[in-house]
């Protein structure tokens, strides 16, 4: 099958320091990609070149064939791409449906913003009910809890209609039940989308991931299954920290 988003040969220095070295790596349509590795392994650098926050020192990076080296942050999002980042981003003043709204109108013709209506269109609608935020539609976006917040987020960029979504620590922060709401909308939301998720919960990971990228010192060090990515002695040393034995047990 032929890579939505294809990254090859990415390489990424600042002031002598290499954050990223000849990286691979390609995501095929409709997958949930987990990206893991430890602090410094260029996970978020990644991100932040294949949405042009920042620009990498060489190396190619396409999505749908369209290369996206050289292209503009607002640009690469019109292409099909949102992201999220660590810290959410809403409107805290605004309600949860309002934040919808506003997040939809991106695509939304000028002309459309400036009709009176009751309601909320379809697509906000539809995300409401996806991220399960319907009952808290004229809550303001404040009172909400951290869960419920980076639910938003999330429903923000799906409004958006993106191709693929790039998710930095969806989980960070969460209670045990809202990990497991999250990782279930991740699932649902990959039966429409391309979504990659970097992420440090390796309890989240061994629950939802399917295939996983491990990354160290920003080169590829290997990916899989989680079963092949647990049981891989160099993950093992440099990510996990643990014998092979506990980490195998910890994954049945």
């Amino acid at each position: 099958m032929t890579a939505l988003l294809d990254v090859r040969h990415l390489n990424v220095v600042f002031d002598g320091f290499r954050a990223v070295t000849d990286l691979d790596f390609s995501v095929a349509p409709g997958e949930l990609r987990f990206v893991i590795g430890p602090n410094g392994a260029g996970k978020t650098t990644l991100i932040d070149c294949i949405t042009g926050r920042t620009k990498s020192t060489s190396g190619s990076i396409t999505f749908d064939g369209q290369e996206l080296v050289g292209q503009r942050e607002h640009r690469i999002v019109r292409m099909g791409i949102g992201r999220t980042f660590q810290t959410s981003v809403v409107f805290e003043e605004l309600t949860v449906g309002e934040n919808l709204d506003l997040a939809a109108s991106f695509r939304r013709p000028l002309v459309t913003l400036l009709r009176r209506r009751k309601g909320y269109p379809d697509d906000v609608a539809r995300v409401l009910e996806t991220t399960g935020l319907a009952g808290l539609v004229e809550h303001k976006a404040g009172v909400l809890s951290h869960g419920q917040r980076q639910w938003l987020e999330i429903g923000m960029l799906m409004v958006q209609q993106p191709r693929l979504l790039l998710l930095d620590e969806p989980v960070a922060g969460m209670s045990r039940e809202e990990r497991e709401r999250t990782g279930q909308l991740l699932v649902d939301i990959a039966t429409t989308h391309t979504v990659v998720v970097v992420e440090h919960d390796m309890e989240f990971l061994r629950r939802f991931a399917s295939v996983v990228t491990v990354l160290h010192e920003g080169r590829l060090l290997c990916q899989g299954t989680v079963a092949e990515v647990q049981a891989d002695p160099r993950v093992q040393e440099v990510y996990l920290g643990r014998s092979r034995k506990e980490v195998v047990d910890a994954g049945s």
